[in-house]
């Protein structure tokens, strides 16, 4: 992992978390991806899991998102899994959609503060906080999306749709390993996920199974030579459906 010793060997100053960079005019900023997803599917997970396959050949940086905590924060800094420093977290304090579509401030000034200090960085992960089938990132934020479901929230969830399903960069169907304990068929959910999501990938993911992972991993290494190579289009998946929330204790 890049560091100020090995810049300075380099030739490149070094940065200081207090010292302002500027991304140089002929490379291109960091690749942001971000992971979303209902409550429980794992996304944690899969930023830990492509922080662990990637951090030895990328610079990276994770931004997360809860609505009055920074337990996912905390969960990937005691996980090891990047410089403690590398991981911020955003309370969003509101819906989680609200921080990763309709006001994107607080995490553009996250990812930012994140490339002066540390940059240049190769890829940043900002994960959504739990939200439902609906819930997508705004181009932006994010140049790519990860829409994370699971088994265990029933065999039936990608035939559900919503934009997340249906339009994000990546689908991935998580914790496969408990299919057997919660009477789902993956093939079957799989070809449903297919189905719905018309030619866009879709990924069965296992943290115990290294095939996924690796083909996790090489799916983001794609994404970011297409983006080096100024040929990744962000796309956006679509806006939620209209719905509102009752903030008066009622």
């Amino acid at each position: 992992m890049p560091d100020n010793a090995s810049a300075q060997q380099s030739g490149q100053p070094a940065q200081g978390p207090n010292e302002h960079y500027h991304q140089p005019l002929n490379q291109p900023r960091a690749l942001r991806i971000g992971v979303a997803g209902p409550v429980g599917t794992g996304k944690s997970s899969i930023l830990a899991t492509l922080c662990r396959e990637l951090a030895d050949e990328l610079s990276m940086a994770v931004v997360t998102n809860d609505i009055y905590t920074d337990e996912d924060a905390r969960f990937l800094r005691s996980a090891g899994v990047l410089p403690t420093e590398r991981i911020r977290a955003v309370e969003t304090g509101a819906c989680p959609h609200t921080a990763i579509r309709d006001d994107v401030s607080a995490n553009l000034d996250a990812v930012e503060d994140l490339e002066e200090a540390y940059g240049p960085l190769d890829l940043v992960l900002i994960e959504s906080g739990g939200d439902n089938l609906t819930a997508t990132f705004s181009p932006a934020l994010a140049d790519a999306q990860l829409f994370s479901i699971d088994v265990a929230g029933g065999g039936d969830v990608a035939r559900k749709g919503g934009p997340g399903i249906t339009g994000a960069d990546l689908l991935v169907i998580n914790k496969t390993d408990l299919a057997p304990h919660v009477e789902v068929d993956v093939a079957a959910m799989v070809a449903d996920a297919e189905r719905a999501r018309d030619g866009l990938p879709v990924l069965a993911l296992s943290k115990h199974d290294p095939e996924s992972i690796a083909r996790l991993a090489d799916w983001v290494r794609a994404v970011l030579v297409r983006h080096r190579s100024g040929t990744h289009v962000p796309t956006d998946p679509g806006p939620m459906a209209p719905h509102s929330h009752s903030h008066d204790g009622s």
